[in-house]
Formats: C-alpha cells, structure tokens, sequence
C-alpha cells in the first residue's frame, strides 16, 4: 500500500479526493473537540455549548452535522420538555481516538519548541 504522504502520491492533492474531503470536514479544531469530548460519554447539545469554550451556535450545529454524516457521531432526540438532542460517539468515530491521542502527545510533548520557534519568527519578522 503507497504511503499517503509519500510525495510521489499526489492523488490526496486533487480537489476530488475523498481523503481530502474527509480531512476538510473533520480534521479542525472543533470536530476533534467534539469527538473527544463524546468519547466519555453522550453530551447534550447544551451542555456541549457550555464546554466548548469559543464555540458559535452556528458553529457547533454545523460540525455536529458533519460529523453525524460522515458517520462519527450519532443523533438522539430526547422526548424532554423541552425537547433535549444528545449525541453519542458511534463505533467508527471511537477508531479515531487512537490517532487524535496520538496528535495531543506529540503537541503536549513538544509545546516548548514549538513556543522557540514562534518567538524566533516573530521575531524575524517584526526585524
């Protein structure tokens, strides 16, 4: 199997990709949050406003829902006065756990170079 970061693999690079698709719809800030956040437990769409600290209305709706289409979370709504949705993490999002846990490692292990560098750049360029 070519490895997909292989340079000569240009295929991730066309606009039609489905990789590439799938990284514009899912690899941000906001669905990693999401999607760590359901791996403990289904979360009401409330309270995930209140945790998700930043987040818009409009922001989370739209994120939820595509997550929810390409199949990583599930929709459930709840029969509550007033009406409560909660949404659950499915099988196929817990598969990327793994490889989000793995990113959070290596930013957590490497923020102080990553704070020398900005300092150096910053610094270049106020120069």
């Amino acid at each position: 199997m070519p490895n997909p970061l292989s340079p000569d693999t240009t295929d991730i690079f066309f606009a039609d990709c489905a990789a590439r698709s799938f990284f514009d719809q899912v690899a941000n800030k906001w669905s990693v949050m999401i999607l760590t956040m359901l791996s403990e437990r289904p979360v009401r769409f409330n309270e995930m406003m209140r945790r998700l600290e930043g987040i818009t209305h409009k922001a989370l709706t739209q994120a939820l829902r595509r997550l929810e289409r390409n199949g990583l979370i599930s929709r459930r709504v709840l029969a509550t006065s007033p009406v409560g949705v909660e949404y659950a993490i499915t099988p196929l999002g817990q598969t990327l756990q793994k490889p989000f846990g793995a990113v959070y490692e290596w930013a957590i292990d490497n923020l102080a170079q990553i704070e020398v560098a900005r300092v150096e750049y910053d610094g270049k360029s106020t120069n």
